[in-house]
């Protein structure tokens, strides 16, 4: 259609360096907004999630963060133990009730 708009999409690299400008160098957000094209509101966006995130920020789509992703192996490893935990006490049952 007419008139659309395409959404920008940035690399983290771009958005990691842009950050730097405004921390590092102390330039101002719309300095470097006005310099790189990019929106003001996306650059005070990108800073907040370098300081809350650091390395993690910026990782894409359907990435998780290091603590998620250990997260989600722990879950699936209680997952496993407590499925051989059921195993284990039908044996024991079935051997009972079974004798020897």
């Amino acid at each position: 259609m007419e008139g659309e708009r395409k959404r920008k999409t940035y690399d983290k690299e771009f958005k990691r360096d842009a950050v730097r400008l405004i921390v590092e160098e102390g330039r101002s957000v719309a300095s470097v907004a006005r310099d790189l094209g990019v929106n003001e509101n996306s650059l005070h966006h990108w800073k907040k999630r370098m300081e809350e995130e650091g390395k993690d920020a910026f990782r894409g789509h359907g990435k998780l963060k290091v603590e998620d992703e250990e997260l989600r192996r722990l879950r699936r490893e209680l997952q496993i133990a407590k499925e051989e935990r059921d195993i284990l006490k039908k044996a024991i049952a079935f051997f009972a009730k079974h004798g020897k």
